[in-house]
């Protein structure tokens, strides 16, 4: 059997990359996806392309993650068309570049935080209650190693650390509902938001350079990782960050 058959998943910012991977990767595995983002019509393009003739059940909409009544109106549209919610999949985020914090503004501090960190959390708050309805579940934070070491930009470090450890507070609270709860800590990915960064002269070697392994991920290997915490397999992994970075953090 497919390893989320039966299974309903919401994974945002699903326009592309990893998100995108995960979704298409999940509906493989049998689940019916929602796959939501703020860039409606790139999501609409390719969720038509991938559904069209494939049998997948994936389904789209757009969605802000930073506002509240967004979330709802995503899983009255989710609980609507599948009936219940078993997996979320917050992936949604954005990466500001290398700026310190002098050269950081408030505005973009809070623009970082509000999506990195704040959209995930009221994901949790308003779907882990449906995902408690349907016998428990999963909740996978896509994090990043930013989170675990320094040197990303300020706004980018605290939003990724704050994810870490907000999903290790949620995996404690609703473990009791048979919920869990986990991080996936990615290092360099291949994705249309890295590939604006590493266009920069020496970027792409630096970023290359990070991993032991010399290379930057696919966004279908991260997606490997989500699939595993989403499934049966990790029934017993919560509170835990699942590093994807090549060996980058080994050093």
């Amino acid at each position: 059997m497919k390893r989320l058959q039966y299974k309903t998943a919401i994974v945002t910012g699903a326009a592309g990359g990893i998100g995108k991977a995960i979704a298409i990767l999940f509906a493989r595995e049998g689940a019916a996806v929602m796959a939501t983002d703020i860039q409606e019509e790139v999501l609409q393009q390719w969720v038509e392309e991938e559904v069209s003739g494939s049998g997948l059940a994936i389904n789209y909409m757009r969605h802000d993650v930073t506002k509240e009544s967004e979330w709802k109106g995503v899983l009255e549209k989710t609980t609507g068309l599948y009936g219940q919610l078993n997996i979320l999949v917050n992936n949604a985020g954005i990466f500001p570049g290398f700026a310190d914090e002098e050269h950081t503004s408030l505005e973009q501090w809070n623009k970082v935080i509000g999506i990195n960190l704040t959209g995930p959390f009221l994901g949790c708050k308003y779907c882990a209650p449906i995902i408690q309805k349907a016998g428990g579940g999963a909740i996978v934070n896509i994090a990043s190693i930013a989170g675990l070491v320094g040197g990303n930009g300020p706004a980018y470090s605290a939003s990724k650390g704050g994810l870490r450890l907000l999903s290790k507070d949620l995996a404690v609270e609703l473990a009791k509902y048979k919920i869990r709860v986990n991080s996936i800590c990615p290092g360099g990915v291949l994705t249309p938001m890295t590939e604006s960064l590493i266009t920069q002269p020496g970027m792409e070697d630096m970023v290359k350079s990070m991993s032991p392994q010399g290379r930057m991920a696919d966004a279908e290997e991260i997606a490997e990782g989500a699939v595993f915490l989403a499934s049966e397999e990790a029934s017993f992994v919560t509170g835990t960050d699942l590093v994807m970075d090549g060996g980058a953090v080994a050093r």
